[in-house]
């Protein structure tokens, strides 16, 4: 009987051009992209399981997954040869042997996202797809004032999806910082896991705060209220980045990427 190998991988992608992480019927999937290209290495059908699943439009810069293989090969076997096979927008960057109980979804203690506004009176072409253009000025220091109110654990009602499917609207907010660089602000927070299009309504939601629309206390009330039609909009997916997750030191795995775009960002 062939014996079976573990492994993890990180992937970059631009999620511009597919309907999202998960594979579908109908469209385009980053997790369908990678599973064909690392089926021809292996050799035989590859299944991955992902850290988390990402929207349409939205980008992964360290998306770690699983799968199994009864395929020998080496770490430049799977990194350099999956690339070979994926398009341009997605990247396998490392890939590291694991043993059969590490899960990239149930075992990530925490998750890190990034949401990028380009704050700018006119349109970048070279950011286009990549940062959210936002051509009112934002307060980038009352925004991130307004954001303190959703760390801890809570109850996310306002500001998830009408379909999500999550049984517990609770999360836990580890850290969430707003800061300006340049043209750019920038949404970083962190959480046990998130709800479907949390990140992207809680963006939305303080960028009223930004514009001077609403008081710093309102995201309070918001969150308060559980009522989503009482939020701000659903930001677009374009500023969105999947930092990574964080697992317990035991499996050894390389941590996060520190967000590189755009350049003039701190992490």
């Amino acid at each position: 009987m062939a014996t079976v190998t573990r492994w993890a991988a990180r992937i970059e992608y631009l999620g511009t051009a597919y309907a999202g992480w998960q594979r579908l019927s109908h469209n385009r999937s980053v997790q369908q992209t990678l599973e064909e290209a690392l089926s021809k290495i292996a050799d035989h059908p590859v299944t991955v399981m992902a850290a988390g699943r990402t929207d349409a439009g939205v980008h992964g810069l360290g998306q770690v997954v699983h799968f199994d293989t009864t395929a020998t090969r080496n770490v430049l076997a799977w990194t350099l040869g999956a690339n070979v096979h994926l398009p341009a927008d997605i990247s396998l960057r490392w890939a590291k042997a694991v043993p059969l109980d590490f899960h990239a979804r149930y075992q990530a203690l925490s998750r890190r996202y990034r949401y990028v506004f380009h704050s700018t009176r006119a349109r970048s072409a070279l950011t286009a797809g990549r940062a959210t253009f936002w051509h009112y000025p934002l307060d980038a220091e009352a925004m991130h004032l307004a954001a303190q109110s959703l760390l801890g654990e809570r109850d996310f009602s306002a500001l998830r999806d009408a379909e999500c499917q999550s049984p517990t609207p609770f999360r836990n907010v580890m850290s969430i910082t707003v800061f300006r660089s340049g043209e750019f602000v920038a949404i970083d927070i962190r959480a046990n896991a998130f709800l479907h299009h949390m990140v992207r309504n809680i963006a939305g939601t303080l960028a009223e705060v930004g514009q001077g629309k609403r008081p710093i206390s309102w995201v309070a009330e918001v969150l308060a209220g559980r009522d989503r039609a009482k939020a701000g909009m659903t930001a677009p997916p374009d500023g969105l980045y999947f930092i990574g997750p964080d697992y317990p030191p035991q499996f050894d795995l390389p941590p996060p990427p520190e967000p590189w775009f755009p350049a003039t960002m701190r992490g």
